[in-house]
């Protein structure tokens, strides 16, 4: 596969379980915005940056279940989802490769449960299992200082 380009989005968390995602179209230059004519209008993300927010929202929400069950704290972790577009051997754009980091605050670094959770969060996270059945994707969760807690 040769490679295409890159996109990333980001993810904060608010609340609970709800997360705002800023899909990364700002500076797009409009012949790379997604989806463009006859397929789109280029007014909002394309699947393949869905896809990567879905990744990003299932580990996030994952790692939050794990580590606080009902109430995890607000604001407790920041999430980027950096996909590699590559051509296959046709010449069609596939997604390449996926590479996720998970930002977690002091509160949920210190939680009683994190240490644990960081072995088995990865397990229950449903979208990021099927997708690495097509493509690598690597996940690394790092404290507030950008020190890695647990990269796979």
């Amino acid at each position: 596969m040769s490679k295409e380009g890159q996109f990333t989005i980001e993810m904060t968390h608010l609340s609970g379980y709800e997360f705002k995602v800023n899909f990364g179209l700002e500076n797009v230059p409009e012949l790379v915005v997604d989806e463009p004519a006859p397929l789109g209008e280029s007014k909002g993300p394309n699947p393949s940056r869905v896809l990567a927010a879905a990744a990003a929202n299932c580990l996030s929400a994952s790692l939050l279940y794990c580590v606080s069950k009902n109430q995890p704290p607000a604001g407790s972790v920041r999430t980027t989802a950096t996909c590699t577009i590559d051509r296959n051997d046709k010449g069609r754009m596939r997604i390449g490769r996926m590479d996720i980091k998970l930002i977690v605050s002091g509160e949920l670094e210190n939680a009683v449960r994190m240490k644990r959770c960081l072995d088995l969060y990865e397990d229950f996270c449903v979208v990021t299992a099927s997708l690495r059945d097509g493509f690598p994707i690597d996940v690394d969760v790092v404290n507030q200082a950008g020190e890695s807690l647990h990269k796979v």
